[in-house]
């Protein structure tokens, strides 16, 4: 950590991200209270998540677009942009200006893919490729971190003066990331071969790697999971624990200190193992998390949410941060967002998956089966002979394969979605 952040372009890039990090998870929690309190519907209330995820989907096309151009004015404007656009929410005052809510959000969401995927090709340039899995795991704990505080201050002030509040402090919190990311000493031309390979070109560079297929595939079926498992929280503590719905904040926050800690341990395993080995091992931390919750004590429901936080930021660092050592600059931004988009689309989808099962089948029957098959995954991500290619050493390919053409030795960082 001191390494990472005694780098003065690697501590502002960092320092950017916690500040406007710190206002959108105020902001996430407080759209559906504030939908909610003016509309009175619940599935308006739940429709927020969807406007905030749906961008998502688009990831290959946003990503694109961060390679066409260069990264660091891009990170300033998409902040900016949303310092500027976020004071509209000033009007929203009642259920008929909700629609206005419901666009910023869906601009939010647009904006969030675009800086992910122009943060992902930036970071390989601002941090040693040495030290690129402790940065991105130290940024994931910052991530999590802000789970604690945050959503903590938006619920006090939308109790004390409304939502509009909420979205002045997103705002500046989006004006101060712009701030900082202006200040980072970055030379970058676009490259000449951004433009070739179209759209489709970071599906081709992820499935043409022996090193990205299996580590990808790992990965998005452990967040398929994890939409399974999120899901059935609540009938954790009604069921199992015979405890009121609150309780399920409590878990959360003992969630959250498990993923702090696994986001921290993300560089140093990376430093010392191979991915597939640290991704088999995340996987099955967060597999016997999810079967512990079915045991009727308060003790494993907390050691079960403990695991699961502490295994699924490691799954994604793992992943994610091999995407940026097996890409080549010029492709890196929609590389980066599409694998984003293979690996988080499938948790939005599972927990609307999960949501059904849990009223057809009981939730320890469902805990069960979701933690055997994360085992299931776990022995899979571990399977696999080593590929050996020229000028990389030793590393794990899929079962049976072959190498296949990768992309330069770049190195960097993801995102957590729960």
């Amino acid at each position: 950590m001191r390494r990472v952040l005694r780098d003065r372009d690697a501590g502002l890039y960092f320092s950017g991200v916690v500040v406007s990090g710190f206002g959108t998870t105020a902001m996430w929690l407080v759209a559906g209270v504030w939908v909610k309190t003016l509309t009175g519907s619940d599935g308006l209330a739940a429709l927020t998540a969807f406007a905030l995820w749906a961008p998502v989907l688009a990831g290959p096309v946003l990503g694109a677009v961060a390679d066409r151009v260069r990264r660091r004015p891009l990170l300033v404007a998409v902040n900016g942009a949303m310092a500027a656009l976020l004071p509209c929410l000033l009007l929203v005052g009642s259920a008929d200006r909700v629609w206005l809510l419901f666009a910023v959000l869906l601009l939010y969401g647009t904006a969030g893919v675009l800086a992910d995927a122009a943060g992902s090709a930036l970071v390989p340039q601002v941090v040693d490729a040495r030290l690129l899995g402790d940065f991105n795991g130290l940024r994931m704990a910052a991530g999590e971190s802000m789970k604690l505080p945050a959503p903590l201050v938006g619920a006090v002030l939308f109790a004390r003066f409304g939502g509009p509040s909420v979205a002045l402090l997103d705002a500046a919190t989006f004006a101060l990331a712009a701030g900082v990311f202006a200040l980072l000493r970055v030379r970058e031309e676009p490259a000449r071969e951004a433009r070739s390979g179209g759209l489709a070109e970071g599906s081709r560079q992820l499935w043409r790697s022996p090193v990205l297929r299996p580590l990808l595939a790992g990965a998005a079926a452990t967040m398929l999971l994890a939409g399974v498992n999120g899901a059935l929280v609540y009938a954790v503590v009604d069921d199992v624990l015979g405890r009121p719905p609150a309780y399920a904040g409590l878990l959360y926050a003992v969630q959250g200190a498990g993923s702090v800690v696994g986001g921290l341990a993300a560089g140093p395993l990376l430093r010392r193992l191979p991915g597939r080995p640290v991704l088999a091992a995340a996987v099955a931390v967060f597999a016997t998390g999810a079967g512990l919750r079915v045991l009727p004590y308060e003790a494993a429901a907390w050691a079960g949410s403990a695991l699961i936080g502490a295994g699924l930021p490691v799954v994604l660092v793992t992943a994610l941060t091999a995407v940026q050592r097996e890409t080549p600059a010029a492709v890196l931004g929609r590389t980066a967002a599409t694998a984003s988009t293979l690996v988080l689309a499938p948790n939005a989808l599972a927990l609307a998956l999960g949501a059904g099962l849990v009223t057809l089948v009981d939730v320890r029957v469902l805990l069960p089966v979701v933690g055997a098959a994360g085992l299931a995954v776990a022995a899979l991500s571990a399977a696999g002979r080593p590929v050996r290619r020229p000028g990389r050493g030793v590393v794990p390919g899929p079962p049976g394969g072959t190498a296949g053409a990768t992309g330069s030795g770049r190195e960097a960082a993801g995102n957590l979605a729960e």
